[in-house]
């Protein structure tokens, strides 16, 4: 797209006409927030997302979407990156390797997008890394939390940077597995455990670094299922680990699958609490079944609970969306942040045209990125693209909603 189309383009968004068209569909694309007295001559940049906005994970994708249209708006309001209008254009992944990838090279393919907010899943983020390094176009994800993807399959013994152009503001599942197993062990006092995966690769590797702790700290893995994340009838497997008697069931999965299986574990007589990471801490986990006493740990601390995160809590109620922020709401609004600060620093010394050179400086600003200010309180990033913010909360259904029981940083042992 030409710098004169870009021109136009500002010029009907300023004078409300509707957008025609749009590199990842016109229907997705929104011009977010009025410039007002902002010059945005310039044109218009715009900030990508791929989530799943739809099916089963669509109460966090969804709050993902809403939060990165807040952090956009905010950014025209404030005349952000002087000379544009930012606009979001979120892509619907339905938690699809096939479809973020598509997502990704349209994103790739179109030099006005300047980053990618996402993916949510880490095998959606596993598909798009290689469509879009040799475009090096900047992805920031709010949720993926599989080390493999920022440090190789040898993370643990020989960890080796796999693409410069990505990062996540969250932890990993090496050190949230581990925090799990810390909590279920030493505070809980649970020493008979039973694993239940869904056999994806990141459910795979939250089990097994979970497991690693939890026989370190003394605790004995008793039995390891598997199920389907489309099953859902859980009972074959839950019959086989009603039989070993654990005290707890660690579950490799999102609260789509571990909602309903506590519900049928409870049904069954094994009412024992379901424990797990990021993915179970959502209303929907309560909703789909999930009873009292079952637990999750997620990334960060209590949005809600944060001197930093007031600010977005309170915008993001003020906005009316229909749908919560969710888990990961709160990091995609400082993931779009972190893309709108550095982007406004690049333009700040040439317009943009998407150039491999502007690419690259935008990837260099972002890997210098450090705030203790963001809604999640520090932000930056490590040698690796991983978040230097290694805080975790672990959370327990009382009277039937989460309320957060202990937060602390990871530090390993």
């Amino acid at each position: 797209m030409t710098r004169k189309s870009n021109g136009l383009l500002a010029a009907l968004v300023a004078t409300g006409v509707a957008l025609g068209a749009g590199a990842c569909g016109a229907d997705k694309i929104e011009a977010a927030g009025g410039a007002g007295g902002c010059d945005t001559s310039k044109g218009r940049l715009v900030v990508g997302v791929i989530a799943p906005m739809s099916g089963k994970l669509s109460a966090i994708g969804l709050g993902i979407r809403n939060s990165v249209q807040l952090a956009v708006e905010q950014a025209n309001a404030s005349c952000a990156v002087k000379g544009y209008q930012l606009a979001m254009d979120a892509q619907d992944d339905e938690a699809n390797p096939d479809k973020g990838a598509a997502a990704a090279q349209r994103f790739a393919d179109d030099p006005n997008v300047v980053g990618i907010v996402g993916s949510y899943n880490s095998g959606v983020a596993r598909a798009i890394q290689p469509k879009i390094a040799t475009a090096k176009l900047l992805q920031i994800s709010p949720g993926n939390t599989d080390p493999a993807l920022t440090r190789g399959a040898d993370f643990a013994t020989a960890p080796k940077r796999q693409y410069d152009n990505y990062f996540r503001v969250v932890g990993t599942d090496d050190l949230q597995g581990p925090f799990n197993a810390r909590y279920l062990v030493e505070k809980e006092g649970k020493k008979k455990l039973a694993i239940i995966t869904d056999g994806k690769a990141v459910g795979e590797s939250m089990a097994t670094e979970f497991a690693k702790e939890a026989e370190r700290l003394g605790a004995q893995v008793v039995i390891r299922e598997k199920v389907n994340e489309n099953d859902s009838d859980f009972s074959s497997v839950l019959t086989k680990v009603k039989g070993v008697r654990p005290d707890a069931i660690f579950v490799g999965s999102e609260y789509h699958v571990a909602g309903p299986l506590s519900k049928q574990a409870k049904d069954l007589g094994l009412d024992v609490p379901i424990s797990g990471n990021d993915g179970l801490f959502d209303p929907q986990f309560i909703a789909l079944g999930g009873k009292e006493g079952d637990v999750a740990t997620s990334v960060g601390a209590p949005i809600e609970k944060l001197d930093s995160g007031k600010g977005f809590v309170a915008a993001y109620k003020k906005k009316g969306f229909a749908e919560g922020f969710g888990g990961f709401g709160s990091f995609a609004y400082d993931a779009a942040n972190v893309i709108v600060s550095s982007v406004g620093k690049v333009t700040a010394k040439s317009d943009w045209t998407g150039a491999m050179e502007q690419r690259e400086a935008l990837i260099r600003h972002v890997q210098a990125y450090r705030t203790d200010a963001g809604a999640n309180g520090t932000i930056g990033f490590d040698q690796y693209g991983d978040s230097v913010n290694k805080m975790f909360t672990v959370y327990k259904v009382t009277s039937g909603a989460w309320k957060d029981v202990l937060s602390d940083r990871f530090e390993a042992k």
